[in-house]
């Protein structure tokens, strides 16, 4: 099944920076708007402080990219644009131009779901120059929030060890489209469910919840809430413990429990949100067990995330089910992905002209040419990813310089077997194929992550080998020395 549309029922042509709309003006009017060119969208340095990411929003950026358009409104309102004299910042003709717009770029992307690193392109747009450029806001914004907070998920799913994770961060989630884009990279990265029902209606992810505090303390008695709670959802009893006294909040379960049990039922569990957790779910797993609730499940939420949940983990912690919200939907600890879309390469006269970027912060010169990705693997297992020009034809024995110490090489088993990553998604603006649904993504995520060299999800990662294969290494070289920047401040 396809993913639904973005939730807005238009065009989003106008969601873009000013710039991206100024420069296209400015192609447009020197005569370079149709020159071919080749965009790349990665991201520098892995968040978290891991060692990769997962490829996520792929699916949101093809169904933009199918409707993208500028609207007769869209048109009236860049009409209204002023430049600093008074005078229109767009010419009428330009807009006409924008009017007729029709796409007509090759995109080529990594799986949704895929496991990627740093300098490797996650999307590649290949087409007329303007075209290519006005995407860079929209495929950064799509892409980059959710490739971070699947990122976060994933690393929370490798924490909680095959244990349930629900994404309740809605009411933390920043607004509406932050909310639900959460939601479906939480998913896509590991979670279980959600409690955002429109992210259930829209994606198709199952959807849980119980109750809150306030409806505890809206009754007389804990006691009474919980009962009341049993026969109104005599299928979905997890009690929410924490209210007043945990531990007589448990007691309180049980005893609800028990009269549920009367009327042929179960009750799914208890769920804490305070306190020492580990201590209170171990005695709260005892309590259970003592009463006959063997199936009951703990429940825990409060502020978790993939450290917390590890602390908690060797700590005995008796916990099934993880509730986290905030730290993920906002990717707490690291807010921002830094991906970036670069300019590889543009045709002069039939040629390509390859083009970087360069910068005294290493990590800021761009890798020229058409690329693409061609990863390595023993018995399934990701063993190093070789960066290579496309247009130009790869060598059957592959020697390649690492990213992170251009005067290394770096070592490719012989027994490795090579897959290209970026896969067709567009040719002239026409899309190839439907993009895969969100329980295939999370399939495919789960997949790769559980493929990974456990030595990538620990605390203080080893680095996945990346390298740029030795002929586009030399013209990266050589770029940077035509330019005027030592090879020596490259590694």
């Amino acid at each position: 099944m396809s993913p639904p549309p973005p939730p807005y029922g238009q065009s989003l042509a106008l969601l873009t920076d000013l710039y991206e709309l100024t420069m296209a003006y400015g192609y447009w009017k020197s005569g370079m708007a149709e020159r071919e060119a080749v965009f790349h969208l990665y991201f520098r340095r892995a968040p978290f402080g891991g060692a990769f990411a997962v490829a996520c929003g792929i699916g949101p950026m093809v169904e933009l990219l199918r409707g993208f358009r500028f609207t007769v409104d869209d048109l009236d309102y860049l009409r209204t644009l002023r430049a600093s004299d008074g005078s229109a910042l767009f010419e009428t003709a330009f807009l006409e131009y924008l009017h007729a717009f029709e796409f007509h770029c090759d995109v080529d992307a990594v799986r949704e779901g895929a496991i990627v690193f740093p300098q490797e392109p996650l999307v590649r747009v290949r087409g007329p120059l303007l075209q290519a450029q006005i995407l860079e806001t929209l495929l950064l914004n799509v892409v980059n929030f959710q490739t971070l907070v699947a990122t976060k998920a994933a690393r929370i799913a490798h924490a909680a060890q095959g244990e349930q994770i629900l994404e309740f961060g809605l009411r933390r989630a920043q607004g509406v489209d932050g909310g639900l884009a959460a939601s479906r990279a939480a998913y896509a990265g590991g979670c279980s469910a959600t409690s955002n029902v429109l992210a259930g209606k829209l994606y198709g992810i199952p959807v849980r919840g119980t109750h809150a505090h306030s409806w505890v303390m809206s009754f007389d008695s804990e006691l009474e809430a919980f009962h009341a709670w049993a026969r109104v959802m005599p299928a979905n009893c997890i009690f929410l413990v924490d209210t007043y006294d945990t531990l007589e909040g448990v007691r309180n379960a049980i005893e609800a429990g028990k009269e549920l049990r009367r009327q042929g039922r179960e009750m799914l569990g208890i769920r804490l949100d305070s306190g020492d957790l580990a201590e209170l779910s171990r005695q709260a797993r005892r309590m259970l067990d003592d009463a006959g609730f063997t199936e009951a499940r703990v429940f825990a939420s409060g502020d978790l995330d993939e450290l917390r949940i590890e602390e908690l983990r060797r700590e005995g912690a008796q916990i099934a089910v993880w509730g986290v919200g905030t730290k993920l939907v906002t990717a707490y600890d690291e807010p921002a992905l830094g991906g970036v879309y670069k300019l590889g390469a543009i045709r002069d006269n039939g040629e390509w002209s390859d083009r970087l970027k360069l910068s005294d912060d290493v990590d800021k010169i761009s890798n020229p040419g058409v690329q693409q990705v061609r990863r390595f693997r023993v018995d399934g297992r990701p063993v190093a990813d070789v960066l290579y020009d496309e247009s130009r034809p790869l060598p059957q024995n592959v020697q390649a310089a690492a990213l992170t110490e251009p005067h290394a090489h770096l070592e490719i088993p012989p027994e490795a077997v090579g897959e290209d990553l970026l896969e067709p998604v567009f040719r002239d603006g026409v899309c190839l194929h439907e993009p895969p649904g969100l329980e295939s993504v999370r399939a495919y995520a789960e997949q790769e992550r559980l493929a990974l060299d456990p030595r990538l999800l620990a605390r203080q990662p080893m680095e996945y080998p990346v390298g740029l294969e030795r002929s586009l290494h030399e013209l990266k070289q050589e770029l940077i020395a035509r330019h005027g920047l030592s090879a020596s401040r490259t590694g």
